[in-house]
């Protein structure tokens, strides 16, 4: 079972190749105008972002970025070619090169390469000669571009540090599951009503990612989740204790009742198979609060049984 790729990595590989058709459609423009000496550039730039596109539809981080550092050069080859003829339309030119570093780079290497190519970029589009509201223009579009990008990458880093799910699979973080849990527990102890939490023990991951990969990985947490959720009620939270260990809390459940989830669930996780790795193999385990037991002593042994499930 492999992974999907995301829609970034579609998007990127679909730019690329807009970006192929557009390098052929400007050497065929030179042929039909007669410009043969300006076919070479785009004729020769064409199978390298040919590469970068292959490389940037493997999904591979590595790939992407090679991928990324290769459209960078093919774009600041053009525009260099093109800079020296676009005097009377400097404002549109001088912001390719910043705009383009930022998307393709990450913040701080874009900003430096930005700083680092300013001479460049308007002493090309100047004809040899600096000319300073060029600069200003420059550095300006460089520090906005560069502010609107960091305010993003702060509000999407905001966004993970809050969000109570785990950026692998659809279950609570282990600090969200113990805030949920100590809530659940509270208001049983309060109300006194019944509660069972079910321990999830997954053997087969960390030998997943030695031998498959993360991709592999990802998709057998998904496939746990989704088939445990699936014969769950909504009200039932499902969460992630460690690497390979689950929690799910069943408020309002009786031990008899946990005990037919339980065998529920297993039943339900023995029928999911996946390509690489075969069947799912799940360790269960059912535990319940004990009489006049508090909070710590209570997470203290579900965490103690879970390492027992690890160890079995």
């Amino acid at each position: 079972m492999v992974e999907p790729r995301s829609p970034r990595s579609r998007l990127f590989t679909l730019a690329i190749g807009i970006g192929i058709v557009l390098l052929l459609g400007q050497a065929l423009w030179f042929y039909l105008m007669g410009h043969y000496t300006r076919i070479l550039l785009p004729a020769l730039l064409s199978p390298v972002m040919a590469v970068a596109a292959l490389l940037a539809a493997t999904a591979s981080a590595k790939a992407s970025r090679a991928a990324a550092y290769l459209v960078l050069i093919c774009g600041f080859l053009l525009i260099a070619v093109e800079l020296p003829g676009q005097s009377s339309t400097a404002a549109l030119w001088i912001g390719l090169p910043p705009v383009l570093t930022l998307v393709l780079l990450p913040l701080g290497p874009a900003v430096l390469l930005n700083l680092a190519l300013t001479p460049v970029w308007l002493a090309l589009l100047g004809n040899g000669e600096l000319a300073p509201e060029l600069a200003v223009g420059y550095l300006a579009l460089v520090a906005v571009a560069t502010l609107a990008l960091w305010d993003r990458l702060r509000q999407r880093a905001l966004l993970k540090a809050t969000d109570p799910r785990e950026h692998e699979c659809p279950a609570l973080t282990r600090k969200s599951l113990h805030e949920r849990l100590n809530g659940e527990f509270e208001r049983a102890r309060l109300l006194e009503c019944p509660l069972a939490v079910v321990l999830f023990h997954l053997p087969q991951l960390d030998m997943t990612r030695e031998q498959f990969g993360d991709a592999t990985r990802r998709a057998m947490l998904t496939a746990f989740c989704q088939g445990t959720l699936r014969h769950c009620r909504e009200l039932d939270t499902l969460g992630r204790e460690d690497e390979t260990a689950f929690w799910l809390i069943l408020p309002n459940t009786t031990e008899n009742g946990a005990l037919l989830v339980q065998q529920r669930l297993q039943q339900a996780l023995e029928q999911v198979v996946l390509v690489e790795t075969g069947p799912l193999e799940v360790r269960l385990r059912l535990e319940t609060p004990h009489g006049g037991e508090r909070w710590p002593a209570f997470l203290t042994r579900l965490q103690g049984m879970t390492q027992a499930l690890a160890t079995d």
